[in-house]
């Protein structure tokens, strides 16, 4: 430990050019790392679902489709936009009762039924299939390119259209996240800290830590938005009280030693083994969304344990050199600290502990009666702003054509018609269901197969399957869609074993009962890691279960108040805070207890070892907890994705909720359950209890 930290403080300007010129490679690779924005892509390749999309993709040339909702064009002009649209390579099929019509063909010579479903208010619908899938680049170029190619008289619906428009504002608002970040952080520390230079320093050391976790994303090949627009202000609020020890550390360290490179080795190897320790809870709690069968998890888990790894490296191994360099400059901007020592509520919380495990009994069941209750929602559209382009084509598109869902059913080729049919029937005559399309249902409409164009024909059926369209009123992840999907599976079962329902509204239907089962599975995997952690960190068998008692406790009341609030929290913010905040708020008790341990062993009274431990770690949770306060809170309230808007609202309040709680309610804890803690802590046993 000592021969890393001399060899640190000696070779401390080249350390520092090296971790510079390590920056360039990490903005390239930032640069290059491909960003997803669609949630869909990572459910589990191996549902049924997902099957069926690649068979769209691979056999029809399929891999997305979108509505385009045409608003009083004649015929002429929509036959030209199609042969327009149909020069584009990613465009496979576009297909509209234009097709059918022609130029010579009067709309009143429709039969009654298709001209109800084709014409609504003016307005008729044309449907373009794209050849890559929904949030591939060249798709999502190919909307790009229709929006362009196209006036206010086309609206484009669908997936892709989201999924730009997603795109577009998360990258204009990311830039802003971070800058949010860092000024709530700095004014934070700049009342923490008694230098006016040292907080800038920390925050360029934490900026480098995230540049290098960003630039390595490229190893992953891409990342998804939500963990692109978290990372860096989650990174910054987890990691920056490593930073704040280490300074803490060395400036205890001068007072004794006049050499600041002494100083400085003596001050790393303090923190060396303080924040390993610490982090490992921290990179478990992250690692452990990896265990999610949305594999999104694995996305945000492996970027963000490996950003903690990152910030303790740049901790102990840069953020050294930059305090040495700049130590003069640290000396002379030198002030009083702001941040109050908190005696008076050190002192009321060990008098009046009863207060805090009263209030725990009765808080607790209340929490936990919100928390297994806020209500969630799946639907996708609904994290985005309303006036986005996508979104109003989607409501143009339920509002005139009561088109909510559609979905295409992919049966037996070799079906007769009259078997089609009857199928179709029982499919109608579910509530929700709108009207359902296929060349069979043509041809009882009026419109023979024969009248179809050949190009046409052949995109909607092969020597496997043939398609057929169905169009639902239910709204997307909804109990009512995901019954109804349950319902139409088992009927196109009945008649073809290999038929498949396939569109947006299974695929959220897969969402939704995946996620369900993520939500008690990375919550049970993260505390049952950070448990056995913490066994061997504090070498008991009680403390772990009183610590993780603890923080859950907060997670309770930070997931309970949407419920209490009549506020809807989206998915993926109900799925990984949990972990989230186990992982990067059980430090602030660790610290705590490892202090109190100290002090049991050391002769100190349960009373005073508990008052020292609190009294001395007090100052270091609240400027930790109000760091990632800051670099969290501003972040929830900008945003206008409300995915991420959501998710870091949670992290900021369950930032303040953790640290009160374990601020208030933990030393209840330990001088309550002394006597056992002292039973089952090793080296414990044999002390005499005070």
């Amino acid at each position: 430990m000592e021969r890393l930290g001399n060899f640190i403080c000696k070779y401390r300007k080249a350390i520092l050019i090296i971790a510079m010129l390590l920056l360039i490679p990490s903005v390239i690779g930032m640069a290059k790392t491909r960003i997803n924005y669609d949630i869909l892509v990572y459910l589990p390749e191996d549902i049924e679902t997902i099957q069926g999309e690649e068979i769209l993709s691979n056999e029809f040339n399929m891999g997305a489709f979108s509505i385009i909702i045409l608003d009083n064009m004649p015929t002429k002009e929509i036959l030209k936009l199609e042969a327009d649209m149909k020069k584009l390579d990613n465009v496979e099929m576009v297909v509209s009762i234009a097709d059918v019509l022609g130029t010579s063909i009067p709309t009143e010579m429709l039969p009654e039924e298709v001209k109800e479903k084709a014409y609504k208010e003016g307005s008729t619908i044309m449907m373009a299939t794209f050849k890559e899938g929904i949030s591939d680049d060249k798709t999502i170029e190919t909307v790009e390119t229709l929006r362009d190619m196209t006036d206010e008289r086309c609206k484009i619906s669908g997936m892709t259209a989201v999924v730009l428009d997603t795109r577009d504002l998360s990258n204009s608002e990311i830039a802003i996240y971070v800058v949010i970040a860092v000024l709530l952080c700095l004014v934070v520390l700049e009342i923490a800290l008694d230098s006016y230079i040292v907080p800038f320093i920390l925050l360029i050391n934490i900026g480098i830590a995230i540049l290098y976790n960003m630039g390595t994303n490229i190893f992953l090949g891409e990342i998804s938005y939500v963990t692109k627009a978290i990372s860096a202000v989650l990174q910054l609020g987890v990691t920056m009280d490593f930073a704040i020890f280490l300074y803490h550390s060395y400036m205890q360290e001068k007072e004794n030693e006049k050499d600041i490179e002494k100083a400085m080795s003596k001050a790393i190897t303090k923190t060396l083994v303080s924040v390993v320790g610490s982090s490992l809870t921290t990179i478990a709690g992250f690692l452990a969304l990896c265990s999610m069968d949305l594999t999104l998890g694995k996305d945000i888990g492996i970027v963000m344990a490996k950003g903690v790894a990152f910030g303790v490296i740049c901790v102990i191994v840069v953020l050294p050199t930059m305090i040495l360099a700049l130590n003069k400059l640290i000396d002379k901007t030198k002030h009083k600290e702001i941040m109050p020592k908190f005696n008076k509520l050190k002192e009321y919380a060990i008098s009046h502990y009863w207060v805090a495990i009263i209030a725990f009994l009765i808080i607790l069941p209340i929490a936990y009666h919100g928390y297994t209750n806020t209500d969630i929602y799946y639907n996708l559209d609904r994290s985005l702003p309303k006036e986005l382009e996508s979104i109003t084509a989607n409501q143009d598109l339920k509002d005139k054509f009561n088109m909510v869902s559609t979905e295409i059913i992919m049966i037996d080729k070799n079906m007769s018609d009259d078997k089609v049919n009857e199928m179709l029937d029982k499919i109608e005559k579910l509530d929700g269901i709108e009207w359902t399309l296929g060349l069979s249902k043509m041809a009882d409409t009026g419109l023979p197969k024969e009248i179809i164009p050949e190009d046409i024909l052949n995109k909607i059926q092969n020597d496997k399957y043939q398609l057929i369209i169905l169009n639902s009123t239910y709204e997307m992840a909804t109990d009512e869609l995901n019954e109804q999907v349950n319902v139409i599976n088992e009927i196109i079962k009945e008649y073809d074993q290999n038929a498949m329902l396939v569109g947006e509204g299974p695929l959220m239907k897969d969402l939704v009962e995946i996620s369900n089962h993520d939500f008690n599975s990375v919550n049970t995997v993260s505390i049952g890691i950070i448990f056995i952690i913490m066994i061997f960190v504090l070498k008991s068998i009680s403390l772990p279960v009183i610590l993780i008692t603890v923080i859950e406790f907060a997670i309770f009341i930070n997931m309970g108040i949407p419920f209490y609030t009549n506020t809807e929290l989206p998915f993926i913010a109900s799925i990984v805070i949990g972990t989230i905040q186990l992982g990067a708020t059980i430090d602030y008790a660790i610290l705590i207890t490892t202090k109190y341990i100290n002090g049991r062993k050391t002769g100190k009274s349960k009373k005073e070892a508990v008052d020292t431990a609190l009294g001395t770690s007090i100052g270091s949770i609240i400027v930790s907890g109000l760091c990632f306060f800051g670099a969290t809170f501003g972040v929830g309230a900008y945003s206008k994705i409300e995915m991420i808007g959501s998710l870091c609202t949670l992290m900021a309040r369950g930032a303040i909720v953790s640290m009160l709680t374990v601020i208030c309610v933990l030393p209840a804890f330990l001088l309550v359950f002394d006597r056992l803690v002292m039973k089952t802590t090793m080296g414990m046993k044999n002390k005499e209890v005070k």
